[in-house]
């Protein structure tokens, strides 16, 4: 085959800190050249660039200038690297975080573009762990239970202060005039889609897991938006309008503008975006039900298929057509895994360790996994609740914190290294047990990302808590991998690619390359480690203990008071 033979798509990638974008030779899945780049105003969290504006406590906004800089930076590059020409291009796929969202004024432009709200917060894109609206998601989940709303049974009873509606709900109570200035509200995703191709659909997957949008409902009732705020009782037809179409079908076609400037042909495919994490399901080659993939990166997400729709405890989602048509795709997941180890690592080590680890040529994490993979399970006494970032699944409470007990005069660093890892384990296998529990079986587990692949320890305890085998995709990058299939999907068997995203899973998806087995002789210990993690679990998650949520208000108090 020659190269001008080749059909190939392309990949786009956006996390919490940067964009990767992906050239994939649609014929075997294999990825031809990969290029990030890092989003040059980071995470928005403490004041607004060049204005220096204040944030307050627990904002996280972003640029959306910086998603346009991955387009033209990352794409000619990988281009370049894959020594590919513009017309083997056949289709563009598209994942991001979520609930990611931003204003646009009636032309399609971010609000913060303009000079007359570049210096309002509420202008900009608030990332999906923006945790500022947690009041107003307070105040719509008890509307929702007191109103005996339905959609609460999809969310595992509770809406997250990181998804759409409270989002919006702060911007309308802290700054009325962003709202009215808003013509629409809509995923960072669905507006770089409109940016490649000047239409503006909204992706079925966001929609239905980040703003509670179903594919048998729609929206909520005007009524219940208009009981969180009289003002927002048409929202669903005013700023949240637009078609919602399944993710991976074609969206638009590339602009002839766009195309010059990010090196591609006009009229290129591209199709709706998906969940970043939701993405990394066909992209580790699952379509069928049995198995839990685990997109693992700052957070967690766990994601199941199921043939049946059914009210799992805690679940974040449960979307019919979300992930695989005709499969109902289930959401849980934790708010803080990479984020964590990173905490750790950039708060809690020491100067000697971090000399010794420079001495060595390693990084501080590499040191510490290390000495922490000389530890027996429950040798460091410790054991922890991995709520650092809240809650998201079972307790669906991002106003929990973190805890460790068991410290004393003798603890090293490593050993509370190994017992965050041990916490992030035990918090998915309380998510297993909550679908097990609800008939839903999960066989195997596929763990996808950046951080399976640099920590075997972390695998190696998450098999021996959970009792499941954990396989790693031959790919390190499953999740742009996932949504160039879905770009591939978008061109059609006509155009060069599939029909379907099952289809095009059974050609381009990757081989497992690494397996986790249970190994028996820690499942004991880790047995009786989990009844202590449940136990903590349950007193502080489940009200026996409020200590938490006072700590929490003790210091709101004192920042609104400094």
């Amino acid at each position: 085959m020659t190269l001008t033979q080749r059909k190939l798509a392309i990949g786009i990638d956006y996390g919490s800190e940067s964009g990767r974008v992906l050239i994939v030779d649609t014929a075997d899945g294999k990825v031809l050249a990969a290029h990030t780049t890092r989003y040059p105003h980071a995470v928005i969290s403490e004041s607004l660039p060049d204005s220096g504006v204040k944030l307050g406590d627990e904002w996280a906004l972003q640029h959306p200038g910086d998603y346009l800089e991955v387009l033209r930076r990352s794409i000619p590059e990988a281009l370049r690297l894959a020594e590919a020409k513009p017309e083997e291009v056949i289709g563009i796929g598209i994942d991001f975080t979520a609930c990611t969202m931003l204003p646009l004024d009636r032309e399609g432009n971010p609000l913060c573009f303009a000079d007359q709200w570049r210096n309002r917060p509420h202008a900009w894109v608030k990332l999906w762990k923006h945790h500022a609206a947690q009041e107003d998601a307070d105040r719509i989940n008890e509307l929702a239970r007191e109103r005996g709303e339905s959609f609460l049974d999809r969310y595992g009873g509770s809406v997250s202060c990181e998804w759409m509606l409270p989002k919006i709900a702060q911007t309308l109570r802290e700054d009325p005039e962003v709202f009215d200035a808003a013509d629409l509200f809509a995923e960072a995703a669905d507006w770089v889609v409109f940016a490649l191709t000047g239409e503006l659909k909204r992706n079925s997957c966001a929609a239905g897991y980040k703003a509670l949008w179903s594919k048998s409902q729609g929206l909520p009732e005007p009524a219940f938006f208009g009981a969180v705020d009289p003002r927002l009782e048409r929202l669903a037809e005013t700023k949240l309008r637009g078609e919602v179409i399944p993710s991976g079908t074609l969206a638009g076609r590339l602009k002839a503008d766009m195309a010059d400037e990010i090196g591609l042909k006009p009229g290129i495919p591209v199709a709706a975006a998906i969940v970043d994490a939701h993405a990394a399901v066909p992209g580790a080659g699952i379509v069928a039900p049995g198995t839990m993939v685990l997109a693992m990166g700052t957070s967690l997400c766990h994601l199941v298929l199921s043939e049946r729709g059914v009210p799992v405890e805690g679940v974040r989602g449960i979307v019919e057509d979300g992930i695989i048509p005709g499969l109902f795709g289930y959401e849980a997941g934790q708010p803080a895994v990479g984020d964590l180890f990173a905490w750790f690592v950039n708060n809690c080590v020491p100067g000697d360790i971090r000399a010794a680890a420079e001495r060595e040529g390693i990084t501080a994490y590499e040191w510490l996994e290390r000495e922490a993979s000389k530890l027996a399970p429950g040798e460091s006494g410790l054991v922890a609740l991995d709520w650092w970032n809240g809650n998201r699944s079972v307790l669906a409470n991002e106003s929990l914190s973190g805890l460790i007990v068991g410290l004393t005069l003798q603890t090293k660093p490593e050993e509370i290294y190994r017992a965050l890892f041990e916490a992030t384990a035990f918090g998915t296998k309380r998510v297993i047990d909550a679908f097990e529990a609800s008939g839903i079986g999960i066989e195997s587990i596929v763990a996808s990302g950046g951080i399976p692949r640099r920590s075997p320890l972390l695998m190696q305890i998450f098999a021996d808590v959970t009792g499941k085998p954990i396989r790693l995709p031959s790919s390190p990058e499953p999740t742009a991998l996932g949504a160039a299939m879905m770009g591939a999907v978008a061109a059609g068997a006509a155009g060069g690619g599939y029909d379907t995203i099952t289809e095009a899973a059974a050609k381009m998806a990757p081989d497992s390359d690494r397996t986790y087995l249970p190994r028996a002789e820690s499942a004991a210990v880790y047995q009786e480690l989990y009844k202590a993690y449940t136990a903590l679990h349950d007193y502080f998650g489940r009200g026996a203990s409020d200590a938490m949520l006072r700590l929490r208000k003790l210091k709101e108090a004192a920042k609104r008071e400094s």
